[in-house]
């Protein structure tokens, strides 16, 4: 399975979904752990269903990417 350019727009997703967890209630020390969790099910689900290995480190990549530009993106309009 190849990454796609454009399963990296999954990461945009994975920052919505974890800012509208938060307006539910979810606390800010689970944040990051959502956004793993998010970032793993769609590497396995969606970006490499086939090779476990893969869609593991591409989902923490791209869980962790999603945390990094969140925090990134609130850095930048706060100051």
């Amino acid at each position: 399975m190849d990454f796609q350019v454009y399963d990296i727009a999954i990461v945009p997703i994975i920052v919505a979904l974890v800012q509208l967890a938060k307006q539910i209630g979810l606390s800010a020390k689970y944040q990051p752990v959502f956004s793993l969790v998010l970032g793993v099910a769609t590497g396995i689900f969606y970006v490499a269903p086939g090779d476990p290995k893969q869609a593991i480190l591409v989902g923490i990549v791209m869980g962790l990417a999603a945390s990094g530009l969140w925090s990134g993106a609130k850095n930048i309009v706060e100051k």
